[in-house]
């Protein structure tokens, strides 16, 4: 295994401290407990905004804090959760009297964590529960997986916590966008865990996985290496299935890589995605392409569809200003 690392044990607070120098302008870090905050307070009359989860799939969640996003993410160790900990003394830096909301991936150690946070704080607390990976049945025990669709929620909210909406609506407005999402992906390859010092699974050179997840759980199929045209039409038509839009219907569609894949690639999937949904009559009112929610460096992508109003469409384009994500500034 070949990476820039001192040690294991000193990976993600040495990223972290270089994070945090690099936007300084933006965030600032809270070593201990550890979290990534707005260097200016967002002001009173706001509800604070709060996720986090894993290291591994920078820029989410850390490179989302900044204005019309994040007010704080709590970081853990590579795959691993965060501590409640981190979570009471992130929302106890930013909350400024409105309560808290809480955007959580769908995973047992995230969701019991942010979960017993909520319950020590004096704060108002909501959740909004992400589940938008479709690899997964909806009657699965644990429900879907948290993946890619995290980014438009925190995006969309996070808009309109910038607008001053309340608690309750915001807890609203999130649970709209979560059913309002469908994600699956693809698995070139496994991905590389510094801990472990190699990959999380093999694939032939001949297979690919379908609905892999974002920490190397296996998918819905491995299935045969194919063609780019054969490989979207498969993802597009899963999404399809779930999601089922009418003609006419505004989408927005997110096309991630999961760490190693390049844009050459990615843009092609675009095109491919774009290409299928316009056959079935969608309009495709709004796009993101790049590498949003990774898989540490596992070569492969995501599709993220999510159903579109004017209101959702307006949240979307509203400001935004992270380390990862800016527009309308």
């Amino acid at each position: 295994m070949k990476k820039f690392i001192n040690h294991v044990d000193t990976l993600l607070d040495e990223s972290l401290r270089g994070f945090a120098r690099a936007h300084s302008e933006l965030v600032e870090l809270n070593q201990e407990p550890r979290f990534i905050r707005r260097r200016e307070a967002s002001g009173a009359g706001k509800v604070a905004l709060i996720s986090g989860g894993g290291a591994g799939h920078e820029p989410l969640h850390t490179g989302f804090v900044g204005q019309g996003m994040l007010d704080a993410a709590c970081p853990g160790q590579i795959f691993t959760s965060p501590t409640p900990d981190q979570m009471m003394a992130a929302a106890q830096a930013v909350e400024s009297g409105e309560g808290v909301l809480f955007v959580v991936k769908n995973y047992a150690g995230d969701v019991m964590n942010f979960e017993m946070a909520g319950e020590m704080l004096d704060s108002p607390v909501e959740t909004v529960l992400v589940q938008d990976d479709i690899s997964l049945p909806r009657e699965h025990e644990i429900g879907r997986r948290g993946v890619a669709g995290t980014v438009i929620v925190e995006k969309i909210v996070g808009a309109a916590a910038e607008e001053g909406a309340s608690l309750a609506e915001l807890k609203s407005l999130g649970d709209k966008v979560t059913e309002a999402t469908a994600s699956i992906g693809v698995a070139l390859t496994g991905c590389t865990v510094p801990a472990l010092g190699g990959p999380t699974f093999d694939l032939p050179a001949d297979k690919i996985e379908i609905g892999v997840e974002i920490h190397g759980e296996h998918g819905r199929e491995v299935a045969d290496f194919a063609p780019a045209t054969e490989i979207v039409k498969t993802l597009c038509a899963a999404i399809e299935e779930e999601l089922r839009p009418g003609k006419g219907q505004a989408v927005l569609l997110h096309v991630n890589g999961l760490g190693s894949t390049t844009l050459m690639e990615l843009y092609l999937v675009y095109e491919l995605a774009c290409e299928f949904w316009q056959r079935q009559g969608i309009e495709i009112r709004r796009s993101l392409v790049v590498n949003y929610t990774t898989a540490l460096d596992m070569a492969g992508c995501s599709l993220t569809l999510t159903l579109l109003d004017d209101e959702l469409t307006r949240l979307w384009d509203a400001p935004v200003h992270t380390p990862a994500l800016r527009w309308g500034c």
